[in-house]
């Protein structure tokens, strides 16, 4: 986990921006339309997914979903149990949507 990360949404992607405890700070994107099928994909996720499964069953790239996944995890949106993550309620999709552009309203 970085040590320091912030969020934001510009020209239709979700941009994580992280600066690392040791290493060079980086930056990663998720497109929105990624970011939709991924919030479809982890409500779905019934005996909970990982950041890999959660990839691989939304057919997008790895970096995306991290993308995600962090964002939903500092909103309450998904909560992480014996290192797999699960929706925090029923709503999901609901909740990411909200959060994404609740986000974006704010730039």
């Amino acid at each position: 986990m970085p040590a320091s990360e912030t969020f934001e949404v510009l020209d239709g992607h979700l941009i994580r921006k992280a600066i690392p405890k040791r290493g060079d700070p980086y930056e990663h994107r998720c497109p929105f339309e990624s970011y939709k099928e991924l919030a479809y994909t982890a409500q779905d996720a019934g005996d909970g997914f990982t950041v890999d499964e959660l990839a691989e069953k939304a057919h997008v790239p790895m970096t995306q979903a991290a993308v995600a996944l962090a964002f939903w995890k500092e909103r309450g949106c998904v909560v992480t149990r014996y290192r797999r993550n699960y929706p925090a309620d029923h709503w999901l999709f609901e909740d990411a949507m909200t959060e994404y552009h609740a986000l974006a309203a704010e730039a």
